[in-house]
């Protein structure tokens, strides 16, 4: 099937935007409004500081990997909500708890984005979803994409999906 349209910035922030809000409304209850998007240069400076990120890339006709990075308050309100636990409760379960209930927000959320690009005519399949946790993580850029960084805020956390599209 031929692409029936291009995949413009309007479309990738459209698609991430949708599909952070829908899976924030659907595991979270919580609305997920898009704040901005940011360059590569104000990502990297930015004080903002990761303790979890979530990956899955896609491949076919669109090719790149979608990073939801967060911190370790938000990953852990997050699956405390998604498995009705509090935050202590999370804390004690320890890291397979919070990599499998985050893996599948990523896998979601990537997913959702994912099937926009099939609508329009960019079949493509999901890896499985990789969690990396530390302090003060950051993404690099991957070589040969296009970077489409975007910041949400969802229950008073701030939540950063970083796009990296393969360029043909």
């Amino acid at each position: 099937m031929a692409a029936t349209q291009q995949i413009t910035e309007a479309l990738i922030q459209d698609s991430i935007a949708n599909a952070v809000q829908n899976v924030c409304q659907t595991l979270l209850r919580e609305n997920a409004p898009f704040v901005d998007r940011l360059t590569t240069a104000e990502f990297e400076a930015s004080p903002l500081k990761f303790q979890l990120i979530g990956n899955v890339g896609f491949a076919g006709e669109a090719n790149g990997m979608v990073y939801l990075c967060m911190s370790d308050d938000f990953a852990v309100y997050a699956v405390g909500t998604i498995l009705g636990m509090s935050a202590s409760e999370v804390r004690f379960s320890g890291h397979e708890v919070v990599k499998d209930a985050i893996g599948e927000v990523t896998n979601m959320t990537v997913g959702s984005f994912k099937n926009t690009l099939c609508d329009v005519g960019f079949p493509c399949k999901l890896t499985l979803p990789t969690i990396v946790t530390g302090n003060n993580l950051s993404v690099a850029s991957l070589r040969g994409t296009t970077r489409h960084i975007f910041r949400f805020t969802c229950a008073t956390h701030v939540l950063v999906a970083d796009i990296q599209l393969k360029n043909d």
